[in-house]
């Protein structure tokens, strides 16, 4: 029988909903330097003799004590393509780096606490007020100093994921605003594929019903973190590395195949084995979970061939193999065989049995899905049924 989940467990997963800005602080001073991630930020006023804000740091944190003997402190707001700065000072690089600091440029605050050179916000503090509260100590500082970039958005943690901030449209009334509540169509799409299967089914939703579309198209892993950050509802991709939390549905297994140029030494043939491919010079989609997928195609001959060219981009490989630079294995086949500066290009099966692709509908485990997203969810499973 399953525990009763205690007053503590559903505060900490009721603030896992609540979104802030992901956070450096750091010190510097007659106790040395330190620095630690923290997503407890906030102000306290703008009309003190000077800004205050708070911040909360663990006791255990070797920065706590640092902050304390110090006096001074800066609050780093990181920009949405700073994750890396967050991770490391939160101690998940332990192997790359052998101080925090060697992850990024510095410059020295009034203070002179050190601000990372280029950050959405930095803040730079003298403590007015340190208080422990059950594990963690709360710095209120006194704003002396502080930086903000021109232009940039923040990086946010919420659903226990990194995320960024979408403007959303005001509404025009509050009926308008419960009208529309659960309308929005906000889906995840792997960027190869996306633009192959979306459009239609997209088209399909919109002939029956008012619909706005908020689309995410990335790599598998920035897909993961907008469904875990809520930024998306449902995604379509590949049922690789999901976690437990993750539901998915299966919607289609594609066969991989071999994309060539008409005078590729191979073009001739009607399909083509691995073991022929080694001794040709591949152009490798670099993308996960599909540059690992293709490599691993290889595991049971002699070894990988030669990759000479890499590109994240579906179309760049096309266009490569187009220049007949190497040949590549993908899985998607878009209805256009040429490439995108108007070169032939030519699709060989394999001729091995190798494990196909897996395309799922993914989605948070136990979450309800807004109408939209289950009209989404019934059309995809409607149009692949018939093709599993």
């Amino acid at each position: 029988m399953a525990e009763t989940p205690t007053l503590r467990d559903r505060f900490l997963a009721g603030m896992s909903y609540a979104a802030a800005t992901v956070n450096v602080v750091t010190t510097d001073g007659p106790a040395g330097r330190a620095g630690v991630t923290v997503s407890a930020m906030s102000s306290v006023s703008a009309d003190t003799p000077k800004p205050t804000l708070l911040v909360c740091v663990h006791h255990l944190s070797p920065a706590a004590d640092t902050i304390i003997q110090n006096g001074v402190f800066c609050v780093n707001v990181l920009r949405d393509d700073q994750s890396y700065i967050s991770d490391t000072f939160a101690g998940r690089f332990r192997e790359d780096v052998a101080d925090k600091f060697d992850c990024a440029k510095w410059a020295t605050m009034t203070t002179g606490a050190p601000r990372v050179v280029d950050p959405l916000v930095a803040f730079d503090c003298r403590i007015v007020s340190a208080e422990r509260v059950g594990t963690h100590h709360v710095f209120i500082g006194e704003v002396v100093d502080l930086f903000v970039a021109p232009r940039g958005s923040a990086l946010i943690y919420a659903n226990r994921a990194y995320g960024r901030p979408s403007p959303i449209a005001p509404v025009a009334s509050l009926r308008a605003g419960q009208e529309a509540q659960g309308t929005a169509l906000r889906i995840g799409c792997f960027h190869t594929f996306g633009p192959f299967l979306l459009p239609a089914m997209i088209a399909s939703l919109a002939k029956s019903r008012s619909l706005s579309v908020d689309l995410v198209e990335g790599d598998q892993r920035r897909l993961l973190e907008s469904l875990k950050a809520g930024e998306v509802d449902l995604a379509l991709m590949y049922d690789f590395d999901m976690g437990e939390e993750i539901d998915t549905a299966l919607l289609r297994e594609l066969s991989p195949y071999v994309l060539l140029s008409p005078d590729h030494p191979l073009a001739g043939q009607a399909d083509i084995s691995l073991a022929e491919l080694r001794a040709h010079p591949m152009v490798l989609l670099e993308s996960p979970p599909s540059s690992a997928y293709f490599l691993s195609l290889f595991e049971g001959t002699e070894g990988p061939p030669e990759v000479a060219y890499k590109s994240a981009s579906f179309e760049m490989v096309r266009g490569l193999v187009g220049q007949g630079l190497g040949f590549a294995l993908l899985a998607t086949r878009p209805a256009a065989d040429v490439s995108y500066d108007g070169h032939p290009l030519l699709t060989k099966p394999l001729r091995d049995k190798v494990p196909p692709s897996r395309i799922v509908l993914a989605s948070i485990a136990g979450k309800t899905l807004p109408k939209s997203a289950e009209a989404f969810s019934f059309l995809c499973r409607e149009l692949f049924e018939h093709e599993l």
